[in-house]
């Protein structure tokens, strides 16, 4: 359900909004080593100037919150154990044994990567999560508008994200929309046909 005419009158409240984040927690990645977190804004002067970064797109201040998508900027030893460890300790197994005998290699193999080579990693690992929420909203009925056009440099600058060690990736508005004045409220969703969608190798 896309974001269309939002009105700032009608708030998404604290609970939905928690469902929503706990939805992208939830979401699967590689390891389970989640290299992503998600931003939750709703302060409005922040809103606003977000606006020019997101290219000008005028949702990202009427919505009543946005959410922001945000990789890790690299693998580090550090980053990687101390999910492992955190695993194990919640399990109450050994630590360094949270792949069985795999468990160095699994972590070298994340450690080893370029800084490149993890971003682009850690950002399909954030997709998963990014779709996770989306799924959520639209079963909460929450209109939301998934949004990858902003600049990712400026955002990073304008959160202090380079200080967390993190990279924005996606942004998702969340809100109710005015049917007043939409003009797609009333037309028929179109997406590409199953029989060109769906390819079956059986």
């Amino acid at each position: 359900m896309p974001l269309k005419n939002t009105t700032q009158k009608k708030k998404v409240s604290d609970d939905d909004i928690a469902k929503i984040v706990e939805a992208a927690r939830m979401a699967p990645s590689s390891y389970g080593i989640q290299p992503c977190r998600v931003i939750a804004v709703s302060n409005q002067e922040l809103k606003e100037k977000m606006v020019p970064v997101a290219w000008n797109q005028k949702i990202v201040a009427e919505c009543s919150h946005v959410l922001i998508f945000a990789a890790w900027d690299k693998y580090t030893s550090e980053r990687v154990h101390n999910i492992f460890d955190y695993t194990t300790d919640q399990r109450g197994t050994p630590r360094g044994s949270a792949f069985g005998s795999h468990t160095e290699a699994i972590a070298n193999s994340q450690i080893e990567m370029t800084d490149e080579e993890a971003l682009q990693d850690t950002s399909r690992q954030a997709c998963i999560a990014f779709a996770m929420a989306i799924a959520q909203a639209a079963e909460l009925k929450i209109d939301n508008t998934p949004m990858g056009g902003f600049t990712n440099s400026e955002m990073d600058e304008l959160l202090s994200l380079n200080e967390k060690g993190l990279k924005s990736v996606y942004m998702l508005a969340l809100g109710y929309r005015q049917t007043e004045g939409d003009w797609l409220v009333d037309l028929k969703k179109v997406r590409t046909p199953t029989e060109e969608f769906l390819i079956e190798m059986k």
